[in-house]
């Protein structure tokens, strides 16, 4: 899976069917390490990486997700968690005029959980596990606080994604992507 981070790109997709291959030690800590090493706003690092190995606790996550049975063919589960920071001012400045402070504290963190910038670090992993040829998906739909319940997450923490990573069963094979042409807003 050598190449350039191009060529990474271009190839990486999402894999549901895995091989029964466990991922070696010194790959599942290079991954969390390219996680470890992502920015975040401020330099906060307000995120905490749950690494689930064990096939009863993967199996009782997929039932968390909805009953999402391929799940429970991967080897790891990396749950990327964030901490609460309610820290209103940001929202406040990107969007002025809103009733930002009016918002319940718990669904406000649930709502801004999402911008607390797990998606940088769980790309990293991603990325730097498909390089090492493991393949992986990103979970968003499971039931949020009995995943944490189940983790035992330490208070004002959440899970806000999970990646499955495993060896691929199959050849893998990229969608398409849309043209650069397609993306562009031209200013």
């Amino acid at each position: 899976m050598k190449g350039t981070i191009l060529d990474l790109l271009r190839g990486r997709c999402s894999v549901r069917d895995f091989t029964n291959e466990s991922i070696p030690e010194d790959v599942v800590r290079y991954i969390l390490e390219a996680g470890r090493l992502s920015p975040s706003g401020g330099n906060e690092q307000p995120w905490k990486f749950v690494l689930v190995r064990d096939s009863e606790s993967i199996e009782r996550i997929a039932e968390i997700a909805y009953g999402q049975r391929w799940i429970q063919g991967a080897a790891i589960l990396v749950v990327l968690c964030v901490k609460d920071v309610s820290n209103r001012e940001i929202q406040k400045a990107r969007f002025p005029g809103r009733d930002i402070e009016s918002v319940d504290d718990q669904l406000y963190f649930r709502i801004n959980m999402e911008e607390h910038q797990t998606k940088i670090p769980g790309t990293h992993m991603v990325l730097a596990a498909w390089e090492k040829g493991v393949g992986s998906t990103w979970i968003s739909y499971f039931i949020v606080d009995e995943l944490a319940e189940f983790l035992g997450l330490p208070s004002g923490y959440l899970p806000s994604e999970m990646i499955a990573f495993g060896y691929p069963k199959n050849e893998t094979e990229p969608v398409e992507k849309k043209d650069m042409d397609d993306l562009i807003i031209k200013f």
